[in-house]
């Protein structure tokens, strides 16, 4: 009789059968209700169904966006608090410039996905690596008059930092009002925390999304990738590089990175400093309005550009949308440089019924990447793109970390987007949509520059790799969107 009870499930049994009966039909019913893309439905389904519980809990953390921010309140207010720009900008005209005109369906199309205006009069100046960015970047704060506005995703405390926060701190002690931003995940990448040595500096600094044990994983997806300078409301920075002593090639770092980043002059840089005041006002209740923001600009330039905002909010698929539709557009030549080469099926069949359109597609990623499974899940997607006649090729070293786009010589997509999931999807980034043929003609020169040394990528090649090296990209690309 004893053998026998011992047998019969007890309460503590029925409790967790009932547990994870309860967990399937939850997590299976979310993903039906909310996944739109059948086949990350069909892969969450596949794991919650394969282990039911670690499953759900892993669909709950990975799967999940448990953060819409309140961004639309948040932006109804900035509407009605501060001056955002495009109400008093008189260059809002879709023909201001001969490459607007030309590309109507473009500018149409990102009027439509982005909430941002197509304001001209800008310029844009490209600079590389942390050698030509860094100092402009520090002799603007240490110019600065008014304000300085700073987000940054990662923000090192030595090196290159060590001369940012001396330049920070001393402008918030001459009466400088200072807003310093860097994203949680991005503080753990060296210490001591930035944001803690700026806060003992006299320099107002936060964590975006700050979280401790399971709240780091609840929000391990949802990062700011972000990286905005403005300085007195007038002038602009934004693109790829983070603070990081990596960045200066001079200096010969350990781990060198390249990187492209841009210097922003006129009504558009009003979007990088909207973009950061929404970020500022979600982190601490702040809003920041009035001319010390927010100034009247001048038009020192004839560039035409719109702000690109994209996160896991309201704006979700805003560059996902962008690219895309560029690509559509595209008639003659489309050059890519991204470090993560993962684009999600909409922008991978855009290139591919480009190219397949007579389109020269030409694509550059690094040859040795600072995530190996990135590369060894990208090198699985080139063969069809290859077969339709793309080129893509690997770049020698150092590692680029660049990450820029343009159409016919005369569109520029610049910013913080990768092309990949975690990019397009979870991370909160901001991109400017350029129409210029002067500043396309830069970027495509940087893009043979660095194309010099670089080894392209052929089927021959593809089909001479082993096995192993075969298998590991295979068993890579199930988890590219998690990667």
């Amino acid at each position: 009789m004893r053998l026998l009870d011992d047998l019969l499930p007890t309460a503590w049994h029925w409790a967790v059968l009932v547990l994870e009966v309860i967990a399937v039909i939850w997590a299976s019913l979310h993903v039906i209700l909310k996944k739109n893309d059948p086949k990350a439905a069909a892969y969450w389904l596949a794991i919650i169904a394969l282990v039911p519980i670690l499953g759900a809990l892993l669909y709950l953390f990975l799967g999940i966006n448990l953060i819409r921010r309140a961004g639309k309140r948040y932006r109804e207010v900035l509407t009605h608090e501060v001056v955002t720009g495009d109400a008093f900008m008189p260059h809002l005209l879709p023909d201001y410039e001969s490459e607007v005109q030309s590309m109507e369906g473009l500018v149409h199309s990102l009027r439509t996905v982005s909430r941002m205006s197509l304001l001209g009069g800008n310029s844009i100046q490209v600079l590389r690596d942390g050698d030509e960015t860094y100092p402009q970047m520090l002799t603007a704060i240490r110019e600065a008059k008014v304000s300085v506005a700073m987000c940054s995703y990662i923000f090192e405390p030595h090196g290159p930092g060590a001369e940012f926060m001396d330049a920070l701190s001393e402008a918030a002690a001459r009466g400088v009002s200072v807003r310093v931003m860097v994203d949680e995940a991005g503080t753990r990448y060296a210490s001591p925390r930035v944001t803690k040595v700026l806060q003992k500096r006299g320099v107002n600094a936060r964590s975006f999304m700050p979280a401790r044990f399971i709240g780091r994983l609840l929000t391990m997806n949802l990062r700011n990738h972000r990286k905005l300078l403005i300085v007195d409301g007038k002038v602009g920075f934004t693109g790829g590089i983070n603070v990081r002593a990596g960045h200066v090639l001079a200096s010969v770092p350990d781990h060198p990175a390249r990187d492209l980043h841009f210097r922003i002059d006129g009504p558009v840089v009003v979007q990088l400093m909207r973009m950061f005041a929404e970020d500022w006002a979600f982190c601490t209740g702040e809003w920041l309005k009035g001319d010390e923001w927010f100034p009247s600009l001048e038009t020192p330039g004839d560039i035409s550009a719109i702000g690109l905002p994209d996160g896991p909010d309201d704006d979700m698929h805003t560059n996902l949308f962008a690219i895309a539709t560029a690509l559509d557009e595209a008639k003659r030549e489309v050059r890519i440089m991204t470090p993560y080469f993962l684009p999600p099926e909409p922008i991978y069949s855009s290139l591919i019924t480009c190219a397949l359109r007579g389109v020269k597609i030409r694509i550059l990623v690094p040859g040795t990447n600072n995530l190996p499974f990135v590369q060894w899940a990208s090198r699985t997607l080139y063969a069809p793109l290859l077969r339709r006649g793309c080129r893509i090729h690997e770049a020698a070293p150092p590692f680029d970390h660049s990450k820029m786009m343009t159409v016919d010589g005369k569109f520029s997509l610049i910013g913080s987007t990768n092309l990949d999931p975690r990019s397009l999807r979870l991370n909160f980034e901001f991109n400017l949509g350029c129409f210029d043929d002067q500043l396309a003609a830069r970027l495509n020169a940087e893009f043979d520059q660095r194309m010099q040394g670089a080894r392209e990528i052929t089927e021959e090649w593809l089909e001479r790799q082993s096995f192993g090296e075969r298998l590991r990209g295979g068993v890579a690309r199930m988890f590219a969107p998690l990667l």
